[in-house]
């Protein structure tokens, strides 16, 4: 018992050391701040707003319905779900990883009997033996950290795959949103397209009328049945568009959305919180696919650990206690006590691989970092990209609103001139084409400021959860 608490407290004094090159996080490769420019105009509303990540997903989306869909997919969504299953994966890998550091103990039972010629002897000899004993296994002291090391690699691994999680979540929040967004205004298309097919079939049967008595040209008439198939088509794919848009929302919810919780159009929507994007770009450090690339970084630079340890002894300990006798019934009367203990220890000479384990952990660590260093610059294009479409959709919604009411009006002039027999219909159908691509512009660019508002906040890190899962080691 002595021996064992020695070899205890030297095994616990030298397994605090490792051989993991001391960590220092790249510099990022991005300017510190945002762009500026004619197209990154900041609006009023931004002023004093929350960062992205500091917001909650539910005081983003105010929408109710919206949010129990949201609520839904985080419960069913499939991708999710293997996304949080590969989280268990890498936490059991790291435990079993851990588990190298401690003694693995063991307990046997042995009983023999053999029947032997003993040299000098006239004849066979029967020779019993019984043993139960509890031991060490080929415990591997590690004085140079070379299992540490890799303890510390699986740990970084495992808070990888819990930061790849929180990204997944990230991602299903803002789809489930933007899907949503998408079917509101598909649906409020539909409504345009039903109610210009309605104008349209009411003008057109005006003009039969017409025609039928020799008030209109044929040319008029056909004009006029020319509109409302074109409506009748878009009335038909609008239709389409809509059924696909709810069948991608089940999808992402990962079961059907009950019909109360889908939005009859985008008008009916509740706004959206506005979110800065800070003062430095600094903040994409809070991404959760940033820290992903990061931890990534760290598992490659504590590998270099474990190879380095590779050039030095390996120390490993077999031991056991327990009892023995010939007798089975004197197995554990006084004087049966028996034990044993193996060291060993293995110093490498010679061999190539290990040099060459070394130099590939080094290139593992220097591509790690090429990774961190392009997921640093490609989270800045993405945020840099949104806000340029926030510091300019304002004034594309000002300008198609001032578009529509103005052919809004051409179209109200246009009628009247040609019910006064002073103007072609053909100037009519004109302007009845301008107002309703005008009125499908107008709902395409709000469909664009919500869904850019739903790419800012998830490109600022926002819809993610606090932090992945604290595991010691």
């Amino acid at each position: 018992m002595r021996l064992f608490s020695i070899l205890a407290i030297t095994a616990v004094l030298f397994t605090g050391c490792t051989m993991i090159p001391k960590y220092s996080r790249p510099e990022a490769p991005v300017p510190t701040d945002w762009p500026s420019g004619p197209a990154y105009r900041e609006t009023s509303s931004t002023q004093g707003a929350p960062v992205a990540a500091d917001l909650q997903w539910r005081e983003f989306f105010a929408d109710a319905q919206l949010q129990r869909i949201i609520e839904t997919a985080l419960k069913n969504n499939r991708d999710l779900r293997v996304a949080a299953l590969n989280v268990e994966r890498a936490r059991a890998l790291y435990r079993v990883q851990r588990a190298d550091l401690l003694p693995k103990l063991e307990t046997g039972l042995t009983a023999t009997k053999q029947h032997v010629r003993i040299s000098g002897s006239t004849g066979l000899v029967t020779l019993e033996e019984y043993g139960v004993n509890l031991g060490i296994t080929s415990w591997e002291i590690d004085f140079f950290g070379r299992i540490r090391s890799l303890s510390q690699k699986a740990l970084e691994e495992y808070f990888a795959t819990a930061q790849a999680r929180r990204s997944a979540q990230i991602l299903l929040v803002s789809e489930v949103a933007t899907a949503y967004l998408t079917f509101a205004a598909d649906r409020e298309n539909l409504k345009l397209a039903q109610s210009t097919l309605e104008s349209q079939q009411a003008a057109f049967n005006l003009i039969r009328r017409r025609f039928e008595v020799g008030l209109a040209p044929e040319l008029d008439l056909r004009q006029a049945q020319t509109r409302v198939d074109a409506a009748r088509v878009d009335v038909a794919r609008y239709t389409e568009l809509a059924a696909k848009d709810e069948n991608a929302l089940n999808l992402l919810a990962g079961s059907p959305v009950p019909a109360d919780l889908l939005p009859e159009e985008l008008s009916v929507v509740k706004a959206l919180r506005d979110v800065s994007p800070g003062t430095s770009s600094e903040v994409l450090l809070r991404r959760p696919d940033i820290l992903q690339a990061e931890n990534l970084l760290k598992a490659a630079n504590a590998n270099i650990g474990a190879a380095r340890a590779a050039f030095f002894p390996r120390i490993s300990l077999t031991s056991a206690i327990g009892s023995a006798s010939g007798d089975l019934s004197g197995l554990f009367k006084s004087g049966s006590f028996v034990w044993n203990y193996a060291p060993q220890v293995v110093l490498p000479i010679f061999d190539a691989r290990t040099w060459s384990a070394l130099t590939v952990t080094k290139v593992d660590r220097e591509i790690a970092v090429a990774q961190y260093e392009k997921a640093i610059q490609g989270a800045f294009k993405e945020v840099a990209d949104a806000l340029a479409r926030r510091g300019t959709v304002g004034d594309q919604m000002e300008a198609q609103l001032s578009l529509v009411n103005a052919t809004t009006q051409a179209y109200r002039l246009s009628t009247l001139r040609y019910t006064k027999g002073i103007d072609i219909y053909l100037n009519v159908l004109d302007a009845q084409r301008s107002l309703y691509a005008a009125q499908q512009g107008y709902i395409a660019i709000r469909l664009a400021k919500l869904a850019n508002q739903v790419r800012l906040y998830a490109v600022l890190g926002g819809g993610g959860e606090a932090g992945p899962p604290h595991e010691g080691g």
